[in-house]
């Protein structure tokens, strides 16, 4: 048992490992929706429309570090593995870029709102330390990321969960359908903030969809695996807090 405890982290390091070398960041597109790019009206609109979740996001938070205070580690680790994924770029549409998301494990495991704060405050850290983004477009970017992607992937393992009871099937669809809800969602921001001289905005959003699909379809299925295999890795080693977070949390539920 042991030994194939062992087999399993081994597996992740592995994974982890490979994730990094073929998704090399790109320093000269490093960046989401990049500082100053959408017009101010623009950058307003998101701003205002991110902030209620925010607030219901800290809410969130607050009530499970009330309630189950020994979750705090795997709060910390649904954020870590947010910011490693998301700290990866891929160029793509200029302006913008693709990169996994990380968002669809926090969904599972304690639902879409915690992700509201736990994603805004990885992207704020990108913007000030990685120049990843920028501050004026940090509403439209954790919509997109944040709000956005985590609710589709939370929808998406219920909605799975309920109807077959194949729980990393959930969670890999969950991880994948977040990850590309999420360029869904900025193509539709940018579609509308650049609308085509000819076509309008549905032209635009093709546009824009369909360069973002080139790299974000296969970055979200590897990312749907990488979330199964670190389910794996939660399920060997830190049983004791996936049990409490079957037990309490909306996200999980039991296979």
């Amino acid at each position: 048992m042991k030994a194939k405890k062992m087999f399993r982290a081994l597996l992740v390091v592995v994974a982890f490992t490979l994730y990094f070398v073929i998704n090399e960041p790109q320093s000269a597109y490093a960046m989401h929706i990049m500082e100053g790019f959408l017009p101010l009206g623009w950058a307003v609109f998101w701003w205002v429309v991110f902030i209620p979740f925010f607030i219901l996001g800290l809410r969130a938070l607050v009530k499970i570090n009330k309630e189950t205070p020994e979750l705090k580690i795997m709060l910390g680790l649904a954020g870590a593995f947010t910011f490693v994924l998301s700290a990866l770029k891929i160029p793509s549409v200029t302006g913008s870029s693709s990169h996994p998301t990380g968002t669809g494990l926090g969904a599972v495991m304690f639902g879409p709102l915690p992700m509201s704060v736990l994603g805004s405050i990885v992207l704020l850290f990108q913007a000030l330390l990685l120049a990843h983004g920028g501050l004026t477009t940090l509403g439209a970017n954790a919509f997109s990321m944040a709000v956005a992607g985590p609710m589709v992937g939370y929808v998406v393992y219920k909605w799975l969960m309920n109807t077959t009871g194949k729980q990393k099937l959930a969670i890999f669809s969950a991880a994948a359908c977040a990850d590309l809800s999420t360029y869904v969602v900025t193509s539709i921001q940018l579609a509308l903030a650049f609308p085509a001289e000819n076509g309008g905005f549905l032209a635009s959003f093709i546009k824009f969809g369909g360069v973002f699909a080139i790299t974000q379809i296969p970055l979200a299925i590897s990312e749907g695996l990488l979330t199964v295999l670190i389910w794996n890795w939660l399920q060997a080693y830190s049983s004791e807090e996936l049990s409490i977070l079957q037990r309490k949390m909306k996200g999980v539920k039991q296979s």
